[in-house]
């Protein structure tokens, strides 16, 4: 499944990056029904994403009505972006091939 939208890049205290994007309200329920197969412990949804000209793996997380998609620090550093820039993100769930 693949995913794009475009969201701010929030703060949340938790494990560092510290820097993530909320899965948009209209795409949560696609991310729940597509988790049910390829989630692994404690609920993370591998996914492969691009923002900007940079991919990279990760694994989002639920957090109340929502998805968290951890921005690296490598990245924000790649693009050139942080904490409350709007992003557009391409986000395909499943099928994770390390880069």
């Amino acid at each position: 499944m693949k995913l794009a939208f475009e969201a701010p890049i929030i703060e949340w205290r938790g494990p560092p990056p510290y820097l993530f994007v909320a899965v948009p309200e209209h795409l949560v329920g696609e991310v729940a029904y597509a988790a049910r197969e390829v989630s692994y412990g404690w609920g993370m949804v591998p996914a492969t994403v691009r923002i900007g000209r940079t991919d990279f793996t990760t694994a989002l997380f639920r957090r109340g009505d929502t998805y968290m998609l951890p921005i690296k620090v490598a990245v924000q550093r790649a693009e050139g972006v942080g904490f409350g820039d709007r992003i557009a993100v391409i986000v395909e769930i499943g099928n994770v091939s390390r880069r």
